[in-house]
C-alpha cells in the first residue's frame, strides 16, 4: 500500500520519501515504485524515467521528513504501530506540514489523541492496488482544520482520483459497506449457498460491481479484511464478527493474492 501510494505521488509530479524500518524494507519499497513506474511507461505514460526515479528518495530514520507538506502513514492496522509512528513523523515535521493515516478503519480520534497538532491531522483512505482505483477517502476527525480538509481534497485531484469526504466514524463509508458486504460473502459460501465464482458473478453481472466480494478479499488480503472485521466488531457489534471460515484461511495462510492462494489460486 505504502509503494502504491509512493507512485502516485511521484506520477503526479511530487519529490517523494519513503522511511522503511530498515535497509532492506527501504530498498525493497523503492524496486516496489521503480517496477511501478516501469508498468505505467508500457502502459503509454508520456514521461521521463530518469525524471521520475530521481524523484523517490528512500530513507529508514522518520527525520527525513523534514521539509515535506505531507507525511502519509501507512503502516499495518495496529492502533499502537500507528500511533508511534505518527508521532515520530510529527516530531520531524513543522507546524505548517500535514500528516496523514491511511487507515481503513481505526478511528482518526483515537490516533490524533497521540499528537501534539491534531488540527494538522486528516485521514486519506487509499484503496488497493492504488494506481488502479480511483476513490480516496477524506476522513475528518472532530479537530481537523477546515483548510487541511481543503488541501486533502486537492492532494487526491491532483493524483487524478475523487476524494469522498465522511466525517470519523468506525469503518468510515467504504470499509463499513465494503466489508460487510464480503463478511456476507464469505457467510454464504461457508453455508454453500453458492461456488465462489457465482458469488462473484452475482455481483459483477447483477450489480456491475467490477470485482466480486471474495476476489476483492484476496486483493485486500484475507488478514486485513480479518483485522478490520474484529475492529468494527469491537465498536460496531456483533453484525461484524469474522466468519469462522475467515478465520480458519488466515491461519492457515491463505491470505489472497499476496501469499498466491486464497478463494482463488494465484500461483
Amino acid at each position: 500500500m505504502g509503494a502504491g501510494i509512493a507512485h502516485a505521488f511521484v506520477l503526479a509530479g511530487a519529490h517523494v520519501t519513503i522511511v522503511e524500518r530498515d535497509e532492506d524494507a527501504a530498498a525493497a519499497a523503492r524496486d516496489r515504485v521503480e517496477q511501478a513506474i516501469d508498468g505505467s511507461l508500457e502502459r503509454g505514460l508520456e514521461a521521463d524515467r530518469a525524471s521520475l526515479v530521481a524523484s523517490l528518495a528512500t530513507a529508514t530514520d522518520a527525520a527525513a521528513f523534514a521539509g515535506c507538506g505531507l507525511v502519509v502513514e501507512a503502516v499495518p492496522e495496529d492502533p499502537a504501530l500507528k500511533a508511534e509512528a505518527l508521532a515520530r513523523a510529527e516530531a520531524a515535521i513543522d507546524e505548517t506540514s500535514v500528516l496523514a493515516t491511511n487507515t481503513s478503519s481505526i478511528g482518526i480520534g483515537s490516533l490524533a489523541g497521540a499528537l501534539a497538532r491534531p488540527r494538522r491531522f486528516v485521514g486519506l483512505h487509499f484503496f488497493n492496488p492504488v494506481p488502479a482505483s480511483r476513490l480516496v477517502e477524506v476522513v475528518v476527525g472532530d479537530a481537523t482544520d477546515a483548510q487541511v480538509v481543503a488541501d486533502a481534497q486537492g492532494w487526491v485531484e491532483a493524483l487524478g482520483k475523487a476524494a469522498v469526504t465522511v466525517r470519523d466514524s468506525p469503518g468510515f463509508a467504504s470499509s463499513r459497506l465494503g466489508v460487510m458486504l464480503g463478511l456476507e460473502a464469505i457467510r454464504m459460501l461457508e453455508e454453500g449457498v453458492a461456488s465462489v465464482a457465482d458469488i462473484d458473478a452475482a455481483m459483477e453481472l447483477g450489480y456491475r460491481h467490477p470485482m466480486g466480494p471474495l476476489r476483492t478479499t484476496d486483493v485486500v488480503g484475507l488478514d486485513v479484511r480479518l483485522g478490520i472485521a474484529e475492529q468494527l466488531e469491537a465498536e460496531l457489534g456483533e453484525r461484524f464478527a469474522p466468519p469462522a471460515l475467515l478465520r480458519r484461511m488466515v491461519a492457515e495462510g491463505r491470505l489472497g493474492r499476496k501469499s498466491g492462494r486464497g478463494f482463488y489460486d494465484y500461483d
